[in-house]
């Protein structure tokens, strides 16, 4: 008769679990606060009193139900930090010495986000292109680089 051992695995800890936020840099937090509402549909929380001159505005994106996704939620927020240009904005050049998103946003409807884009007056890095799927880039108006995909 064989005695089995009871092997015990020891519990493997995640060092990394999400993206709470992405810190991007912008002239005036108050006025890009409304850009990103119109086109991304992101909200402002009420952690920061929204009125102009203000420095700084975490923006969350909202669930189908309306409610925005918590700080572990499955989309970052957004970390709106007034600052100087001499930083630079977010993109850069890649390989091919192309203006690369250092961000991007997943969608299930990219040509609406598209059209919305277009009747807004988005500044759009060409037409929607299929790289590993249906993708845009598309600058916010300080000149940050963002890229959405539709998987």
């Amino acid at each position: 008769m064989q005695v089995k051992e009871e092997v015990k695995s020891q519990e493997k800890l995640e060092d990394i679990t999400g993206i709470t936020c992405i810190y991007v840099p912008v002239n005036d937090v108050f006025e890009s606060i409304k850009w990103y509402q119109k086109n991304l549909r992101c909200e402002p929380t009420d952690i920061h009193a929204v009125e102009p001159g203000m420095k700084i505005a975490i923006l969350r994106f909202p669930d189908a139900n309306g409610t925005p996704h918590g700080p572990t939620g499955a989309v970052p927020a957004i970390f709106l930090i007034e600052s100087s240009t001499e930083g630079g904005r977010l993109g850069f050049t890649n390989h091919e010495g192309h203006r690369q998103a250092v961000g991007c946003f997943i969608t299930p409807r990219i040509q609406d986000l598209f059209n919305r884009f277009k009747e807004n007056g988005v500044n759009i890095a060409g037409d929607i292109r299929i790289t590993c799927g249906p993708n845009l880039q598309f600058f916010d108006p300080d000149g940050n680089m963002w890229e959405v995909w539709q998987p």
